[in-house]
Protein backbone atom coordinates (compact mmCIF):
# COMPACT_ATOMS: atom_id res chain seq x y z
CA UNK A 1 0.00 0.00 0.00
CA UNK A 2 1.49 3.48 -0.93
CA UNK A 3 1.92 5.74 2.01
CA UNK A 4 1.60 9.70 1.02
CA UNK A 5 1.76 12.68 2.90
CA UNK A 6 -1.86 14.55 2.73
CA UNK A 7 -0.79 16.94 0.52
CA UNK A 8 0.77 14.57 -2.06
CA UNK A 9 -2.40 12.03 -1.40
CA UNK A 10 -5.22 15.63 -2.64
CA UNK A 11 -2.73 16.38 -5.15
CA UNK A 12 -2.60 12.53 -6.83
CA UNK A 13 -6.17 11.90 -5.83
CA UNK A 14 -7.43 15.06 -7.90
CA UNK A 15 -5.16 14.05 -11.36
CA UNK A 16 -5.01 10.77 -11.06
CA UNK A 17 -6.25 8.94 -14.68
CA UNK A 18 -4.08 5.74 -13.98
CA UNK A 19 -2.79 3.75 -11.60
CA UNK A 20 0.43 4.76 -9.84
CA UNK A 21 3.89 2.69 -10.53
CA UNK A 22 6.72 3.11 -8.15
CA UNK A 23 10.21 4.09 -9.05
CA UNK A 24 11.46 0.28 -9.67
CA UNK A 25 8.13 -0.45 -11.61
CA UNK A 26 8.64 2.46 -13.99
CA UNK A 27 11.85 1.79 -14.68
CA UNK A 28 11.31 -1.71 -15.46
CA UNK A 29 8.37 -0.66 -17.77
CA UNK A 30 10.49 1.55 -19.75
CA UNK A 31 13.76 -0.74 -19.80
CA UNK A 32 16.13 2.14 -17.72
CA UNK A 33 17.73 2.00 -14.27
CA UNK A 34 16.15 3.61 -11.39
CA UNK A 35 19.16 5.82 -11.30
CA UNK A 36 18.71 7.34 -15.00
CA UNK A 37 15.05 7.83 -13.41
CA UNK A 38 16.02 10.02 -10.89
CA UNK A 39 18.21 11.90 -13.44
CA UNK A 40 15.51 12.17 -15.52
CA UNK A 41 13.13 13.37 -12.32
CA UNK A 42 15.70 16.31 -11.76
CA UNK A 43 15.96 17.23 -15.31
CA UNK A 44 12.57 17.30 -16.24
CA UNK A 45 12.44 14.49 -18.48
CA UNK A 46 10.40 12.35 -16.82
CA UNK A 47 8.90 14.26 -14.00
CA UNK A 48 7.57 12.18 -10.98
CA UNK A 49 5.00 12.68 -8.72
CA UNK A 50 5.94 13.36 -4.74
CA UNK A 51 5.95 16.51 -2.42
CA UNK A 52 9.26 16.67 -1.78
CA UNK A 53 12.76 15.04 -1.98
CA UNK A 54 12.05 12.68 1.00
CA UNK A 55 9.36 11.42 -0.34
CA UNK A 56 9.71 8.10 -2.79
CA UNK A 57 8.61 8.93 -6.54
CA UNK A 58 5.70 7.71 -8.03
CA UNK A 59 4.45 7.59 -11.84
CA UNK A 60 1.29 7.42 -13.55
CA UNK A 61 1.56 4.62 -15.73
CA UNK A 62 -0.31 6.25 -18.62
CA UNK A 63 2.59 8.71 -18.40
CA UNK A 64 5.00 5.95 -18.65
CA UNK A 65 3.26 4.41 -21.56
CA UNK A 66 3.33 7.48 -23.62
CA UNK A 67 6.99 8.40 -22.63
CA UNK A 68 7.59 4.66 -23.99
CA UNK A 69 5.87 5.72 -27.29
CA UNK A 70 7.02 9.02 -27.65
CA UNK A 71 10.61 8.66 -26.88
CA UNK A 72 11.22 5.18 -29.00
CA UNK A 73 10.33 6.22 -32.38
CA UNK A 74 11.85 3.13 -34.84
CA UNK A 75 10.42 -0.05 -33.68
CA UNK A 76 12.24 -2.07 -36.04
CA UNK A 77 15.34 -0.85 -34.76
CA UNK A 78 14.48 -1.68 -31.40
CA UNK A 79 13.52 -5.37 -32.73
CA UNK A 80 16.14 -5.70 -34.71
CA UNK A 81 18.69 -4.76 -31.97
CA UNK A 82 17.14 -7.06 -29.80
CA UNK A 83 16.65 -10.24 -31.80
CA UNK A 84 20.54 -9.88 -33.68
CA UNK A 85 21.88 -8.81 -30.30
CA UNK A 86 24.93 -11.20 -29.20
CA UNK A 87 24.04 -11.27 -25.61
CA UNK A 88 20.66 -10.70 -23.82
CA UNK A 89 19.35 -7.43 -23.60
CA UNK A 90 16.08 -6.16 -22.14
CA UNK A 91 13.61 -4.39 -23.48
CA UNK A 92 10.09 -2.58 -22.16
CA UNK A 93 7.97 -4.45 -20.59
CA UNK A 94 5.39 -2.96 -22.88
CA UNK A 95 7.17 -4.69 -25.54
CA UNK A 96 8.11 -8.05 -24.71
CA UNK A 97 5.35 -11.15 -24.46
CA UNK A 98 6.70 -13.43 -22.18
CA UNK A 99 4.64 -16.43 -23.23
CA UNK A 100 1.70 -16.74 -25.80
CA UNK A 101 -0.89 -16.00 -22.61
CA UNK A 102 0.63 -12.21 -23.17
CA UNK A 103 1.03 -12.35 -26.49
CA UNK A 104 -2.56 -13.30 -27.34
CA UNK A 105 -4.10 -10.73 -24.74
CA UNK A 106 -1.83 -8.06 -26.40
CA UNK A 107 -3.14 -9.49 -29.99
CA UNK A 108 -6.51 -8.78 -28.53
CA UNK A 109 -5.98 -5.32 -28.10
CA UNK A 110 -4.21 -4.78 -31.14
CA UNK A 111 -7.40 -6.03 -32.74
CA UNK A 112 -9.64 -3.28 -31.11
CA UNK A 113 -7.27 -0.59 -31.98
CA UNK A 114 -7.37 -1.60 -35.86
CA UNK A 115 -11.15 -1.67 -35.75
CA UNK A 116 -11.21 1.88 -34.74
CA UNK A 117 -9.09 2.90 -38.09
CA UNK A 118 -11.54 3.40 -40.80
CA UNK A 119 -8.82 2.74 -44.08
CA UNK A 120 -8.40 -0.62 -42.90
CA UNK A 121 -11.99 -1.40 -41.84
CA UNK A 122 -12.07 -4.46 -44.01
CA UNK A 123 -9.13 -6.28 -43.41
CA UNK A 124 -8.24 -5.44 -39.88
CA UNK A 125 -9.11 -9.17 -38.90
CA UNK A 126 -6.56 -10.27 -41.89
CA UNK A 127 -4.04 -7.85 -39.96
CA UNK A 128 -4.65 -9.71 -36.78
CA UNK A 129 -4.80 -13.09 -38.30
CA UNK A 130 -1.24 -12.93 -39.99
CA UNK A 131 0.13 -10.70 -36.90
CA UNK A 132 -1.04 -14.51 -35.02
CA UNK A 133 0.44 -16.38 -37.21
CA UNK A 134 3.88 -15.31 -36.70
CA UNK A 135 3.91 -14.72 -33.31
CA UNK A 136 2.75 -18.21 -32.31
CA UNK A 137 4.75 -19.84 -34.38
CA UNK A 138 7.86 -18.26 -32.36
CA UNK A 139 6.50 -20.20 -29.51
CA UNK A 140 5.63 -23.13 -30.86
CA UNK A 141 8.77 -24.08 -33.14
CA UNK A 142 10.82 -22.91 -30.20
CA UNK A 143 8.64 -24.89 -27.22
CA UNK A 144 11.16 -25.84 -24.95
CA UNK A 145 14.32 -24.76 -26.85
CA UNK A 146 14.61 -21.11 -26.44
CA UNK A 147 18.70 -20.65 -26.89
CA UNK A 148 18.20 -17.83 -24.25
CA UNK A 149 15.27 -15.47 -23.52
CA UNK A 150 12.26 -17.31 -24.74
CA UNK A 151 9.02 -14.92 -25.48
CA UNK A 152 8.75 -12.51 -28.25
CA UNK A 153 9.28 -8.73 -29.05
CA UNK A 154 5.89 -7.66 -30.22
CA UNK A 155 4.79 -3.53 -30.52
CA UNK A 156 2.55 -1.54 -33.02
CA UNK A 157 2.31 1.74 -33.96
CA UNK A 158 -0.70 2.30 -35.75
CA UNK A 159 0.10 5.60 -36.90
CA UNK A 160 2.53 4.22 -39.01
CA UNK A 161 0.79 1.45 -40.15
CA UNK A 162 3.39 -0.92 -38.70
CA UNK A 163 3.21 -3.97 -36.70
CA UNK A 164 7.14 -5.56 -35.31
CA UNK A 165 7.37 -8.80 -33.98
CA UNK A 166 10.65 -10.32 -33.44
CA UNK A 167 12.17 -13.62 -31.28
CA UNK A 168 15.83 -14.34 -29.86
CA UNK A 169 15.00 -18.46 -31.01
CA UNK A 170 16.11 -21.18 -33.49
CA UNK A 171 15.20 -19.37 -36.40
CA UNK A 172 13.11 -21.18 -39.36
CA UNK A 173 16.35 -22.94 -40.97
CA UNK A 174 16.89 -25.23 -37.44
CA UNK A 175 13.28 -25.77 -37.37
CA UNK A 176 12.97 -26.75 -40.78
CA UNK A 177 16.02 -29.15 -40.88
CA UNK A 178 14.47 -31.67 -38.74
CA UNK A 179 12.13 -32.63 -41.03
CA UNK A 180 13.95 -31.61 -44.21
CA UNK A 181 17.61 -32.16 -43.40
CA UNK A 182 18.48 -31.62 -46.80
CA UNK A 183 18.24 -27.80 -46.84
CA UNK A 184 21.73 -25.83 -47.40
CA UNK A 185 21.02 -22.13 -46.26
CA UNK A 186 18.71 -19.77 -44.49
CA UNK A 187 17.84 -18.65 -47.82
CA UNK A 188 16.81 -22.31 -49.07
CA UNK A 189 14.92 -22.27 -45.67
CA UNK A 190 13.06 -18.91 -45.61
CA UNK A 191 11.77 -20.45 -49.79
CA UNK A 192 10.85 -23.13 -48.30
CA UNK A 193 8.74 -21.97 -45.44
CA UNK A 194 6.55 -19.73 -47.62
CA UNK A 195 5.71 -21.94 -50.35
CA UNK A 196 5.78 -25.27 -49.22
CA UNK A 197 3.90 -27.34 -46.50
CA UNK A 198 6.58 -29.69 -45.12
CA UNK A 199 4.62 -33.06 -44.02
CA UNK A 200 6.61 -33.66 -39.63
CA UNK A 201 5.17 -36.39 -37.56
CA UNK A 202 1.88 -36.67 -38.12
CA UNK A 203 -0.66 -34.73 -37.60
CA UNK A 204 2.03 -31.97 -38.10
CA UNK A 205 2.26 -29.84 -40.89
CA UNK A 206 5.42 -27.47 -40.14
CA UNK A 207 5.57 -24.25 -41.54
CA UNK A 208 1.54 -23.98 -43.19
CA UNK A 209 1.38 -20.54 -41.18
CA UNK A 210 3.79 -18.83 -43.10
CA UNK A 211 2.40 -19.44 -46.27
CA UNK A 212 -1.12 -18.61 -45.23
CA UNK A 213 0.63 -14.91 -44.05
CA UNK A 214 1.87 -14.74 -47.62
CA UNK A 215 -1.39 -15.64 -49.11
CA UNK A 216 -2.90 -12.85 -47.15
CA UNK A 217 -0.01 -9.90 -47.58
CA UNK A 218 -0.53 -10.86 -51.51
CA UNK A 219 -3.99 -10.36 -51.64
CA UNK A 220 -4.32 -7.05 -49.52
CA UNK A 221 -2.96 -3.83 -49.31
CA UNK A 222 -0.35 -5.04 -46.62
CA UNK A 223 3.39 -5.02 -46.84
CA UNK A 224 5.49 -7.75 -45.00
CA UNK A 225 9.34 -8.01 -44.47
CA UNK A 226 10.41 -11.23 -42.87
CA UNK A 227 14.12 -12.29 -41.96
CA UNK A 228 15.91 -15.34 -40.69
CA UNK A 229 19.03 -16.42 -39.89
CA UNK A 230 21.18 -13.99 -42.71
CA UNK A 231 17.98 -14.20 -45.31
CA UNK A 232 15.32 -11.79 -45.54
CA UNK A 233 12.50 -11.64 -47.78
CA UNK A 234 9.79 -8.92 -49.23
CA UNK A 235 6.19 -9.67 -50.02
CA UNK A 236 3.74 -7.28 -50.90
CA UNK A 237 0.42 -7.55 -53.12
CA UNK A 238 0.39 -9.40 -56.17
CA UNK A 239 4.16 -10.50 -55.84
CA UNK A 240 4.96 -12.76 -58.72
CA UNK A 241 8.61 -13.97 -57.25
CA UNK A 242 9.53 -14.17 -53.87
CA UNK A 243 12.34 -11.82 -53.53
CA UNK A 244 14.41 -13.48 -51.29
CA UNK A 245 18.17 -11.68 -50.04
CA UNK A 246 21.18 -12.00 -47.99
CA UNK A 247 20.83 -9.86 -45.15
CA UNK A 248 23.93 -7.49 -44.31
CA UNK A 249 23.54 -8.43 -40.46
CA UNK A 250 22.17 -11.85 -38.95
CA UNK A 251 20.15 -12.73 -36.49
CA UNK A 252 19.38 -16.56 -35.24
CA UNK A 253 16.00 -16.26 -34.45
CA UNK A 254 12.92 -14.44 -36.83
CA UNK A 255 12.10 -10.85 -37.53
CA UNK A 256 9.10 -9.52 -38.99
CA UNK A 257 7.63 -6.17 -40.25
CA UNK A 258 3.75 -5.67 -41.19
CA UNK A 259 3.04 -2.53 -43.03
CA UNK A 260 -0.51 -1.44 -43.78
Amino acid sequence: MYRFSPILYRFINKNMESRLLSISQAADRIGVSIQTLRRWDKSGKLPSLRENEKVHRYYKEDIVENFIRDNIKDLFKIAKKWAGGDSESELPALFYCQDISVFQARLSKLEGDLGKIKRVDKIFPLITAITGEIGNNSFDHNLGNWPDTPGIFFAYDLAKGQIVLADRGQGILTTLSKVRPELKNHQEALHMAFTEIISGRAPECRGNGLKFVKDVVESNEIDLIFQSGDAEVKIEKKTLNLDIKKSNFYLRGCLALIKF
